[in-house]
């Protein structure tokens, strides 16, 4: 039964390292497979023996290079795989949730950040724990590992159909006018659903690759594409000559557990953290490292939610993107990289799906079998996603669903959970009341803020039917 739960994660290759976006999301660290401790029998990929000690492992797999990740370097990956989609929605719940909703912002960055300082003394305490689910296993044996790989996987599949969606809405502003007349797809939908269908299908090769580790160039082009919206909506504000009169409320405190989601969903990325923990020649300055890129990235989320907000006011769309005058060239380069973006992590999301489903294959199947199997099961879920998708196409809800339901576990109530079983006798009194007070805090935004997004998310999709 060991061997059962012996799950096959993914870590840095020091000298290469890449970081991506995870969920919401959610985008992994992805260059090699982990051979854990615990595992036997890594049959990953026939015909290479694991080099440490027993079973097989993937083919270019390399155990013997030593971490040698410095502390800018880590602080550009952590960054770099924070800063995503999620960054499209901050104006849009800046302008529901009011100007003071930048502090649920801000504070939720702290909260995240001190979360991530918790996972490194989680890591530090047991050298052998090498992921989020080894410190789930660490904490409360084979279900914390159960359940921490459950909720990963959940917030990889909401944050697909994240992207899945946002694809689909910037398409039609990327080909304007466009219109498909194509006699043998007529029934299958619009104009844009099938731009959609077409742009999934020209991403799907990517899950076929057969060395996964060669798909790392992905997350790179990823981080681009992020930074590039960004500096794009700045140069709307700066250039765009919009109209910046808008009357933006204080708060709106009914609408805060939607908001939350949003802002959570922003945040995720915390089940990388053990992989950029790992990747350090000093781990000990990993606190430092969150700090600096928590510090960063909430400096950027606030800088493009008051930019955005600003500049479209309450009628600011649920991706800035889309609210952007289509005139300026910075719009027409933001909707290319918010396109492009989507397609750029289909496969990186999809491979720790790819790996666990390898793992298990059996150990006589050959290469090319194995890639059969991936690939095919690959774009069956990936086609699935796209089909609920277009029939459920509304962005806002669906990634304040995925914060606050799946983001809030994963990022904030996990980590403090894992940290007081793991050193409880070993913190202060202090320690475990802040730990605590954040689980409560934790509980009641998932809680709120999943009824809100998954009431209005019902409604949409009734209206829509309505319609």
């Amino acid at each position: 039964m060991a061997s059962l739960w012996c799950w096959s994660l993914l870590c840095h290759k020091p000298n290469k390292q890449v970081a991506s976006e995870s969920v919401h999301g959610a985008e992994l660290a992805l260059e090699h497979l982990d051979c854990r401790r615990r595992c036997e029998t890594c049959d990953v990929e026939a015909g290479k023996p694991c080099k440490c000690g027993g079973g097989r492992v993937a083919v270019n797999e390399g155990h013997s290079s030593k971490p040698n990740s410095s502390f800018a370097h880590s602080v550009i990956n952590m960054v770099g795989m924070l800063i995503g989609l999620g960054q499209l929605s901050t104006p849009y719940a800046l302008a529901n949730g009011g100007w003071a909703s930048v502090f649920l912002l801000i504070g939720l960055g702290v909260m995240c950040a001190y979360t991530a300082h918790i996972i490194g003394r989680c890591l530090a305490d047991d050298p052998g724990s090498k992921t989020y689910q080894d410190i789930g296993e660490q904490a409360f044996g084979v279900r914390g590992r159960v359940v921490a790989s459950a909720f990963i996987y959940l917030e990889i599949f909401f944050a697909l159909v994240s992207y899945t969606i946002s694809l689909s809405d910037n398409l039609p502003l990327v080909f304007p006018g466009a219109r498909l007349h194509l006699p043998c797809l007529h029934r299958l939908g619009t104009t844009t659903q099938l731009l959609t269908v077409i742009a999934v299908l020209v991403a799907l090769p990517s899950l076929w690759l057969r060395d996964l580790s060669s798909i790392s160039f992905l997350s790179f082009a990823g981080i681009v594409m992020s930074l590039l919206i960004f500096a794009c909506v700045v140069c709307a504000a700066a250039f765009g000559g919009v109209d910046t009169d808008h009357r933006i409320p204080v708060l709106r405190i009914e609408r805060i557990p939607a908001v939350s989601g949003l802002y959570m969903f922003s945040y995720a990325g915390h089940i990388v953290f053990p992989n950029i923990y790992t990747a350090m020649k000093d781990p000990s300055s990993f606190t430092k490292v969150s700090v600096t890129s928590f510090s960063v990235v909430t400096a950027l989320y606030v800088a493009l939610a008051f930019v955005g907000a600003s500049l479209f006011g309450p009628s600011v769309s649920s991706q800035v993107t889309l609210s952007m005058p289509p005139r300026l060239a910075a719009t027409k380069v933001a909707l290319w990289a918010t396109v492009l973006t989507p397609v750029t992590k289909y496969a990186l999301e999809f491979a720790p799906f790819a790996i666990q489903l390898q793992r298990h294959l059996p150990a006589a199947m050959g290469p090319r079998a194995r890639m059969l199997v991936r690939g095919g099961v690959g774009s069956v879920a990936l086609l699935a996603i796209l089909a609920l998708t277009l029939s459920v196409p509304y962005f806002q809800y669906v990634l304040s669903l995925t914060g606050s339901l799946v983001s809030v576990a994963v990022c904030v109530v996990f980590p403090c959970a894992f940290y007081l079983k793991i050193c409880w006798g070993r913190v202060s009194r202090s320690t475990v009341t802040l730990n605590v007070a954040m689980m409560v805090a934790g509980v009641i935004l998932a809680v709120a803020g999943t009824i809100s997004s998954a009431k209005s998310l019902v409604q949409s999709i009734q209206s829509g039917y309505a319609d």
